[in-house]
């Protein structure tokens, strides 16, 4: 996944001195004014913010920027927008080479699993067993998406990426059965079958949820 964002950063990179390039004087009754290409400037910025999307969060400082800085002043020359987002843009492309966005993303994504959990316990503890399961459930296979993405692991059902985890030696075969066990807690909730486990059992999803973020997300 990494290698893929990378390529993607220098490809963009290339794309935005192709678009300074294309810059235009236009003369008016107010002065002059410089410009870009205006179909050239719309698809970089859509590529840019998908990726930093990807690499950074929509809930980032450097994604906030880069929505603060899309603004045009009054006035304000395409050319000079360009310039700005381009800016932001190589910033956050030396954060991303130095490995710093992977530290920022895992806190922010830190503090959702944390409120998620807390949500789920709060479910169990009014008698919403099934929610619960299923919210811990989906911090759960969220998590393991993530580790997927360290790993240049593919996505898949939650059973593939499970496996394929263990097998790259992210963590043992002990860890892999227990996340099985959680799996099966989740699927049931999903399919409505509370016969199938106890609040017990949920109660010790959510903790072993939470010991499983904290060993392996750190």
């Amino acid at each position: 996944m990494n290698n893929k964002l990378q390529k993607r950063f220098d490809e963009l990179s290339r794309d935005h001195a192709v678009l300074l390039q294309s810059k235009r004087v236009s003369h008016g009754q107010l002065g002059s004014s410089e410009h870009v290409d205006a179909e050239l400037f719309t698809a970089w910025k859509v590529k840019v913010r998908s990726l930093l999307s990807l690499a950074c969060g929509e809930k980032s400082q450097h994604f906030e920027q880069y929505e603060k800085a899309e603004k045009p002043y009054t006035m304000e020359s395409s050319f000079s927008v360009a310039q700005r987002l381009g800016a932001v843009f190589h910033a956050v492309k030396e954060d991303f080479e130095g490995g710093y966005l992977n530290a920022i993303k895992n806190l922010i994504q830190a503090e959702v699993f944390e409120s998620e959990l807390e949500q789920a316990q709060e479910l169990l503890d009014n008698g919403y067993k099934l929610s619960a399961a299923v919210i811990a459930g989906v911090v759960l296979e969220t998590a393991l998406r993530d580790l997927c993405d360290q790993e240049n692991i593919s996505h898949g059902k939650l059973d593939k990426m499970n496996a394929d985890l263990a097998r790259s030696g992210k963590y043992n075969k002990l860890q892999q059965k227990r996340i099985t066990a959680l799996a099966d807690i989740r699927n049931n909730a999903a399919h409505g079958k509370p016969e199938n486990f106890t609040d017990e059992d949920v109660k010790l999803m959510v903790r072993d949820v939470e010991g499983f973020l904290l060993n392996f997300m750190a």
